[in-house]
């Protein structure tokens, strides 16, 4: 989850429960005040009727026009003192006048006049219009309560966004950062001390990366290009040793085995300073070449050997894309995948390639289980099952180039071994 969305979500709880319980607070609060005021009138009616029901003066009449009325009906001394002497109650009652019950406020107080006589007065004032006050109140709140929540989590939205610039920026840049590339975070223009320390530290430690990878590029070219010599005259001197008459057989058998040894080492060898050439981008002559007869031709090459384990191989031609490529490159990337699916297949398997005008599908039997698909790619990976006669850098040199020329690949298995090379002609284009 990006942060800004976690941010708006644990604010969006925070701010719901704040401002829920202040808005209940509130809306209790009024309501509260409304019924004391009801209170106080119904207690101001009950008082005028006592005092004239106790000085024997004339009551008021039971309606005053406002829809008011009341109740004084003699109780017996023990109904008296069982209730309290004032309560308060909401109830529906039957205006007269209207001919219809609407809801109302309740008073009821136990009066005593001087012949100890007791009564009960009940004084009633509608509150339909209460009722509508109370909806009116509770829906402004809501609306209120929404619009200021809506507000202040766009107002936050735009603050975040605004502050968090820098950041997103950087981030931009490490999601297109590739080592070797060279290229420095963005100058981040901001006053924000945390993000300026952000941005320099993600500096230094990119111009770290490319020094130590430019250190290696050179090391491992230096150390291939040295070698080369050394290892001929080995192999040369190994081939004398083996030419000479009355050998031992022990020792022809040794002298064998350690000339195997060295032709592996070269191999390796050739294969790391190829590498080197492909990450200093040293192919850049391009032509226009039709991929089925770059690949028809390589697979005539392999047919030997694959007769050798029994292996079936199928070609479907769906398009005759033509790419604009280097042809030492695109050479070296189809012999690689055609060679990685011999080693690594069953004798009496089956080797297909699709080629259509998307992509270029190679599609291997092998081993019955998956192979890493964060590791396949890198150099020296063989997985559990090691070939003897593989370097290890076959599928690491065909990453390399697809990479150079930002062509899309990926392994995924579904019974066989597949390796799949986007061919979207914007993928062309050699990096520099």
């Amino acid at each position: 989850m990006k942060l800004i969305y976690r941010i708006l979500y644990r604010l969006s709880i925070a701010l719901l429960l704040v401002l829920g319980i202040w808005g209940a607070f509130f809306y209790l609060t009024v309501i509260d005040e409304i019924n004391d005021e009801t209170d106080d009138s119904l207690e101001d009616y009950s008082e005028i009727i006592i005092r004239k029901a106790l000085t024997g003066q004339e009551l008021p009449s039971r309606s005053n026009g406002s829809n008011n009325t009341y109740y004084l009906n003699p109780v017996s001394e023990e109904y008296a003192r069982i209730h309290k002497k004032i309560r308060y109650s909401d109830e529906m009652i039957y205006i007269e006048e209207k001919e219809e019950t609407e809801p109302a406020r309740i008073l009821k107080t136990i009066v005593r006049d001087k012949e100890e006589n007791y009564f009960e007065l009940t004084v009633c004032i509608p509150t339909i219009e209460k009722e509508d006050l109370q909806e009116a109140i509770l829906s402004w709140i809501v609306f209120l309560y929404i619009t200021l929540l809506l507000t202040i989590l766009l107002i936050n939205i735009w603050v975040f966004y605004r502050s968090m610039r820098p950041l997103y920026h950087l981030l931009h840049w490490l999601d297109h950062y590739t080592i070797g590339s060279s290229t420095l975070p963005p100058a981040n223009r901001t006053k924000i001390t945390e993000f300026r320390k952000l941005n320099e530290a993600v500096r230094q430690s990119a111009e770290r990366n490319e020094q130590i990878f430019q250190q290696q590029k050179q090391f491992i070219g230096n150390a291939a290009h040295e070698i080369q010599t050394p290892l001929a005259i080995c192999q040369n001197r190994l081939e004398m040793l083996m030419n000479r008459d009355n050998i031992p057989e022990e020792e022809l058998e040794e002298l064998i085995k350690t000339h195997q040894t060295l032709e592996h080492i070269v191999k390796l060898n050739k294969s790391l300073l190829f590498l080197f050439k492909i990450d200093n981008g040293q192919f850049q002559e391009n032509q226009e070449m039709e991929l089925n007869s770059i690949i028809l031709k390589l697979a005539e090459d392999f047919q030997e050997a694959y007769a050798y384990k029994n292996i079936r191989l199928n070609i479907i031609e769906e398009a005759h894309p033509k790419l604009r490529i280097n042809e030492t490159l695109i050479t070296a990337l189809i012999s690689n995948l055609l060679k990685n699916a011999y080693i690594h297949n069953n004798p009496d398997g089956v080797i297909e390639i699709r080629i259509s005008s998307e992509s270029l599908l190679f599609s291997n039997t092998g081993t019955e289980e998956t192979l890493d698909e964060q590791h396949i790619f890198e150099r020296f990976y063989q997985g559990k099952k090691k070939q003897e006669h593989s370097t290890g850098l076959g599928l690491s040199i065909v990453h390399s180039i697809a990479r150079f020329y930002h062509l899309p690949i990926r392994y995924f298995f579904n019974g066989r071994h597949n390796f799949e090379i986007g061919l979207h002609p914007n993928h062309l284009i050699p990096g520099k």
